[in-house]
């Protein structure tokens, strides 16, 4: 649907094209994205739970891990159904509204998941690198406060982004080459200057990711230097494969979605490529978080082991038991 006026044709319905150059095949990609989509629902569901249920791991780290379960909720949340409706059903249309709406959340869950992982890697800087201070350091209150400022940062930030994105008059198309609706990838359709919108991309950028990359880098360092001076070769081997992997995850997380701000900025990407890696850094690191923070922490691993691993047996032993009746 569109006004009209002196600026031309100013649309507030749009077209989210999916992924360009398989517009034919966007049906067989619905069955990937559906098992990535349903894996990140029930994996992080049943970390939450397990967490939620046992007042044992009511603790600083657990709650951390339960907490950006919920966020890799959401964000997958945010954007698959959309995705999943748009290649199974064709249901491509959105309005602005619906749009800047998507925009804002999207950005707003992924910065407070920016700000977790930072505030999971002080945690791990601490309980490693000044143990005797830990339960001193990192209490209930200080989690509460740095929830409280990750969602001002982030409201504020995202917010700014949007509301100057929300009046522009996008008058050179509703054709959207992407699977959601990304900032630079709505702005780029405004036929008016968009400088003040690129800039304040940037800032989110960098004012979030960007400084919460390197603080985490910077923790990580310090927490390798401690424990190559104290540990004993065993200990550092886990120390290395637990590290590596945290470090592994979040590289992708933060250096794609850095890709994802700048690529619009600097040369000429194939539009395929951006759009694939900006859709892989929501969906992946949710899929992946539960395990690397969830199943591979001993205590929640054997929780989980034992909360399903019964209800499997038991499931089981009833079913033997009605047949032999």
């Amino acid at each position: 649907m569109a006004d009209t006026s002196q600026n031309g044709s100013l649309y507030d319905e749009f077209i989210l094209l999916g992924f360009p150059g398989f517009e034919g095949s966007q049906g067989v990609l619905s069955a990937p994205f559906l098992m990535v989509y349903l894996i990140t629902l029930i994996a992080n569901s049943a970390i939450v739970l397990v967490i939620i249920r046992d007042q044992n791991l009511h603790h600083p780290m657990y709650i951390l891990i339960c907490s950006l379960s919920l966020v890799d909720i959401i964000i997958s949340s945010t954007v698959m159904p959309k995705i999943l409706l748009s290649f199974l059903f064709h249901l491509k249309g959105i309005s602005l509204t619906g749009c800047l709406a998507q925009m804002f959340f999207v950005h707003f869950w992924s910065s407070v998941e920016s700000t977790l992982l930072l505030v999971m890697a002080i945690d791990r800087f601490v309980a490693i690198c000044n143990p005797l201070r830990y339960s001193a350091v990192i209490t209930s209150t200080v989690l509460i406060k740095l929830a409280g400022l990750a969602l001002i940062r982030s409201g504020v930030a995202v917010s700014t982004v949007v509301i100057l994105a929300a009046p522009l008059p996008f008058c050179k198309s509703n054709l959207i080459a992407h699977c959601y609706c990304d900032h630079m990838v709505l702005v780029r359709l405004a036929c008016t200057d968009t400088t003040l919108n690129s800039i304040m991309g940037l800032v989110l950028a960098f004012g979030i990711i960007g400084f919460d990359s390197i603080c985490v880098f910077l923790s990580y360092l310090r927490i390798v230097s401690t424990v190559l001076k104290v540990a004993s070769a065993e200990s550092r081997h886990k120390m290395f494969h637990t590290c590596g992997t945290h470090l592994l995850v979040i590289s992708f997380c933060y250096l794609a979605a850095l890709f994802s701000f700048l690529s619009y900025r600097v040369g000429q990407i194939p539009e395929d490529i951006r759009v694939l890696l900006s859709v892989m850094y929501l969906i992946l690191p949710a899929m992946a978080n539960p395990i690397i923070y969830g199943v591979r922490t001993k205590e929640i691993r054997e929780r989980l082991l034992k909360m399903f691993g019964g209800k499997i047996i038991k499931s089981s032993v009833q079913a033997v038991s009605t047949v032999t009746r």
